[in-house]
């Protein structure tokens, strides 16, 4: 699904860059261009940041659990 119509970037790729290591807004504006054209997409970025930093909170509380 495209997050940034703008600049034609998907979640796909949004969500592989954070995997990589992109973990901020400016990263991501940085390497792909998104949130700066009309800005539409910056809730979606906030989303997926924030579902990514959950995830690794997540994964890191288990593993200290375990």
């Amino acid at each position: 699904m495209y997050v940034c119509i703008c600049k034609a970037v998907t979640d796909s790729q949004l969500e592989l860059a954070i995997n990589e290591g992109l973990c901020t807004r400016r990263q991501l504006f940085e390497c792909f261009g998104v949130g700066g054209d009309c800005g539409k997409c910056n809730k979606d970025i906030r989303e997926l940041l924030n579902h990514n930093k959950e995830h690794k909170l997540n994964e890191a509380t288990n593993e200290l659990a375990a």
